[in-house]
């Protein structure tokens, strides 16, 4: 088995999504483990050797969307981390209201159980915004800051029609009980966010899609997320991102960028890396996901940054 479980416990995942894991780490050559946290048990995917680098997922995904990367980065300490309810972690709540607090604390119990005192974070999409807010909170314990390609609550963001729809109260969660996506949907999905081509290149991690949009677990985390962070107007007021955040933050930022990306476009992030003190702007082409259609590129500047900025573990 490469999923070791620290202690037994029941999974609140079905067995389908452990089986893809257990064939697509296999596959890797790489183990996961699991950690507890008062809320329950987190999954992390570790492999190498070097300064510690920390990845937060985006939604609708889990760890596995940055599995590809690890070939690429065997001079650092990777730590793929299922964010609550996604992969093979274990939910907890999402409030509406201290929603950033909740996921502030997620990082600082991971960090403290990989007996990490500072990394860098690798955040994508949705877990970009909780490694920004992170950073803003907890500078002290970022040695750096990567954006893996655009984070939905930054300026200028255009959240998807469909993602909108999810955070409408009793539409939202009927829809996620009652669409239960395939192959078709998501490669079109995918082609939406720029990435329609390159999921093909990655038939193991399109089939971990398939399996998460069947997994209620991992759907009502997505639900709960959406609506924590957006209301039908929009984005709420305290979840956003503003200019003057990003002026204050204080750690060294990579920002990836896909010249496709829908939901924060170059032009956007161009503002988003003058407002920063410390940031660079790498633009590839690519949609939403630059991971996977320029993997070797992607771990080779993750690897250079960690290198330069941080500590090793």
């Amino acid at each position: 088995m490469t999923v070791q479980h620290d202690e037994p416990a029941p999974s609140v995942h079905p067995p389908r999504v452990h089986r893809r894991y257990e064939r697509m780490l296999r596959a890797a050559g790489v183990q996961g483990r699991f950690i507890r946290r008062p809320s329950g048990r987190v999954h992390v995917i570790e492999a190498g050797d070097g300064p510690p680098v920390v990845h937060l997922h985006g939604n609708n995904t889990s760890s596995l969307s940055h599995l590809m990367l690890l070939d690429h980065m065997t001079s650092v300490r990777s730590c793929l981390v299922d964010r609550p309810g996604f992969g093979l972690s274990d939910p907890e709540q999402f409030p509406r209201d201290g929603f950033r607090q909740c996921a502030v604390r997620f990082v600082d119990d991971v960090l403290d159980l990989l007996h990490l005192e500072r990394s860098v974070l690798v955040g994508a999409s949705g877990g970009g915004t909780w490694a920004v807010w992170y950073a803003l909170d907890r500078p002290h314990r970022v040695a750096g800051l990567v954006m893996l390609g655009s984070v939905p609550l930054l300026p200028g963001a255009r959240i998807p029609v469909g993602i909108r729809i999810m955070a409408t109260p009793l539409l939202g969660p009927a829809l996620s009980r009652t669409v239960r996506p395939g192959r078709r949907m998501l490669t079109t999905l995918m082609s939406a966010m720029g990435e329609g081509e390159n999921i093909l290149r990655h038939p193991d991690l399109l089939d971990s899609l398939v399996d998460a949009a069947h997994d209620p677990v991992a759907t009502a985390a997505n639900v709960a997320e959406f609506r924590a962070l957006l209301s039908p107007l929009g984005t709420r007021a305290a979840a956003r991102i503003r200019p003057e955040h990003l002026q204050r933050l204080g750690v060294p930022t990579l920002m990836i960028w896909g010249d496709r990306d829908p939901v924060v476009s170059v032009t956007d992030a161009r503002v988003t890396v003058d407002l920063i003190p410390d940031a660079r702007l790498e633009v590839l082409s690519a949609g939403h996901v630059p991971q996977l259609g320029h993997p070797s590129r992607v771990g080779e500047l993750l690897a250079e940054f960690a290198g330069r900025v941080a500590p090793r573990g």
